[in-house]
């Protein structure tokens, strides 16, 4: 047999395979607690601020950065009836920027990593269509740093629970997920990224590299598994919940 129609076969009978593991999930039922997990893909941009040396403000130079890995967050939700419920959990992200010097050939990237607690409200089909908004307050616990001139990166450095970043970051959550699972969602910070207040001493001067450079960090993500609860039918105190339009996942 040729190999085109080989590969054909092999992909059937491959889907026929997973179908038998793996059963099509189907929903927790209301009023009670389950847990999901999943990550995201993250595009961060600066509302930057700039007043540096006396000069007028600046809210030019900040450029979208893409974080596609380590966004993992698992959630715990409840929900009351079948179009309402709420949620919170335990999350950790890739959140950061780049701001490219005006009139230079300097640029800049920066990065924290953070761990955070969302609370938030879910309104629609559970696991299905719905929207959702929360408050997430997020400790950053690894910064980085790196400097380019002329294209060439010239500094870099990485610092555990640096004094560099602000405390706690606290942001507003906006979103909607679709039927597959899939979450596009809209934040935004109301921390600055930085401590404007942090000094550096060098050669007996002290300076504050940071001071005024106000920079709020605004993303928009798209996720996959947030909201979709994925428990199988036999553990659910129904005998045929799969016989339930409304009890799938999809």
């Amino acid at each position: 047999m040729r190999i085109h129609l080989l590969l054909p076969a092999l992909v059937l009978s491959l889907c026929a395979t997973a179908q038998g593991m793996f059963p099509k999930p189907v929903r927790p039922p209301a009023k009670k607690w389950y847990v999901t997990n999943g990550t995201e893909w993250i595009f961060t941009f600066p509302v930057l601020d700039v007043r540096t040396y006396g000069q007028p403000n600046d809210h030019t130079g900040g450029i979208v950065r893409f974080a596609p890995v380590f966004n993992p967050r698992g959630l715990v939700q409840y929900d009351l009836t079948d179009h309402f419920g709420f949620f919170t959990g335990l999350g950790f992200r890739n959140l950061g920027f780049i701001y490219a010097v005006p009139d230079t050939t300097v640029r800049y990237k920066y990065r924290a990593y953070t761990v955070g607690v969302p609370v938030g409200l879910k309104i629609g089909r559970m696991h299905r269509t719905l929207f959702f908004v929360g408050y997430e307050i997020e400790l950053p616990f690894n910064y980085k740093e790196k400097r380019f001139e002329n294209e060439k990166r010239v500094d870099r450095f990485n610092v555990w629970f640096s004094d560099r970043t602000e405390p706690f970051y606290h942001s507003m959550m906006l979103g909607i997920q679709g039927p597959a699972g899939t979450t596009i969602t809209l934040k935004y910070y109301f921390t600055n990224f930085h401590n404007t207040e942090f000094e550096v001493q060098k050669d007996g001067i002290t300076s504050k590299p940071y001071d005024g450079f106000n920079a709020n960090i605004a993303y928009v993500s798209i996720g996959w598994g947030l909201f979709a609860g994925r428990v199988r039918p036999s553990r659910l105190p129904s005998a045929e919940p799969t016989h339930q339009p409304q009890a799938r996942a999809w």
